[in-house]
């Protein structure tokens, strides 16, 4: 399971200036289960947005959004929605975000960031991987993230071993996760956004949380040793 939590909805706000009509993405699986991006919570979102004056042309939450095919599958009875949106809302992890952005061709906003509990999780087939930075950065870079697709966990463009398009570690058969970031702003029209220089990260955003690490979400058997030792 990956945990998320809510973006801070100023944040979310800000990431949408500029975007008027929005589509919203929830799931039903951990999004749902960690409360911030179930179906409860793609209304509340709703609600919020129209508030601050944004359209809603509609809404949707998928079974998992991790899996490409699913996703592709699921959003196309809502392709007339899409398409008239000027961006996607995305309540879910890094994944889903990344999923998402894959198979539709419009800018992706995430609104969660995900909680690093250590150790790996179960994912889907596919290249979209997260590092559960705790801070994500997707809004930035097409929906594709520099943290896994850049072998380096570069944030703010490529190396200098990059060439025609590939990474200097397998430059025959792995593209530069940067190349991959400048082709889909490009074709999403969204290339002022590599002038955007990010902070460097904080990584220890990187580590669980301690108040994590004494609930049943990090160890079955944390209660259940607690709850012995009283």
């Amino acid at each position: 399971m990956i945990i998320s939590e809510s973006k801070p909805f100023p944040e979310i706000l800000k990431s949408l200036e500029g975007d008027q009509r929005i589509f919203i993405v929830g799931c039903k699986g951990c999004a749902e289960a960690c409360q911030t991006g179930g179906e409860a919570q793609v209304l509340e979102m709703v609600k919020q947005l129209q508030q601050e004056g944004k359209i809603v042309v509609g809404h949707s939450v998928l079974d998992f959004l991790c899996d490409k095919a699913l996703v592709k599958f699921k959003l196309k009875p809502h392709e007339d929605a899409i398409v008239s949106a000027d961006s996607l809302l995305i309540m879910t992890c890094g994944i889903g975000v990344q999923a998402t952005a894959a198979v539709v061709d419009k800018v992706t906003h995430p609104g969660c960031n995900v909680v690093n509990v250590g150790g790996s999780r179960g994912e889907w087939r596919g290249d979209e991987r997260c590092l559960e930075c705790g801070d994500c950065l997707l809004d930035y870079t097409g929906g594709i993230c520099p943290m896994t697709a850049c072998t380096k966990s570069l944030i703010n463009g490529p190396c200098g071993g990059t060439k025609d398009g590939k990474c200097e570690f397998e430059p025959e058969t792995r593209d530069c996760g940067w190349h991959l970031i400048y082709e889909r702003l490009k074709k999403l029209g969204n290339l002022d956004r590599m002038k955007v220089t990010l902070d460097p990260k904080d990584y220890s955003k990187m580590r669980p949380p301690e108040n994590l690490r004494s609930t049943i979400m990090w160890a079955l058997e944390r209660k259940e040793k607690e709850a012995s030792a009283k």
